[in-house]
């Protein structure tokens, strides 16, 4: 198995740039999966040199995305798409700005069936600057390249 480091976003994510939201896979195990993310000028999601609230919401949605991508890149199974069910209790108490570097962390609540529901921390250095839970449901489509 590769180290987190040689691993790709290419190969976890369906995701495309300019569409990429995070960097790194930084840790993983079945309940806790953590990313990083350097916030850059050119991401789709930065205005006036904040990354917006909607760039962090899918930069949590690219974290569970990168943790069952990771789960099936070590079963040897193709990446799968899934989509944002349900967000709740999201609060943004800042943005980050514009070369921040921003750790995501995703924590399994509950998982049944194609459908996972995680309670997600954004951090810039020791600082929660946003948080919340979302579900996010597995297609059975596998990522086209």
């Amino acid at each position: 198995m590769k180290v987190f480091e040689d691993i790709t976003m290419r190969e976890l994510i369906p995701q495309r740039p300019p569409f990429v939201m995070i960097d790194k896979l930084l840790s993983f195990d079945m309940t806790v999966t953590v990313t990083q993310l350097e916030v850059r000028p050119d991401n789709v999601f930065c205005a006036d040199g904040h990354l917006s609230a909607e760039g962090l919401m899918e930069n949590i949605a690219q974290t569970c995305a990168a943790r069952m991508g990771y789960i099936n890149l070590t079963q040897n199974k193709s990446v799968k798409i899934g989509v944002i069910g349900a967000v709740s209790n999201y609060e943004v108490f800042r943005t980050p700005k514009v070369g921040e570097l921003i750790i995501t962390t995703i924590e399994v609540l509950e998982e049944l069936f194609q459908i996972t529901m995680v309670k997600a921390f954004v951090r810039c250095g020791d600082e929660t600057i946003a948080q919340g839970n979302m579900k996010i449901a597995l297609m059975d489509i596998d990522m086209q390249d």
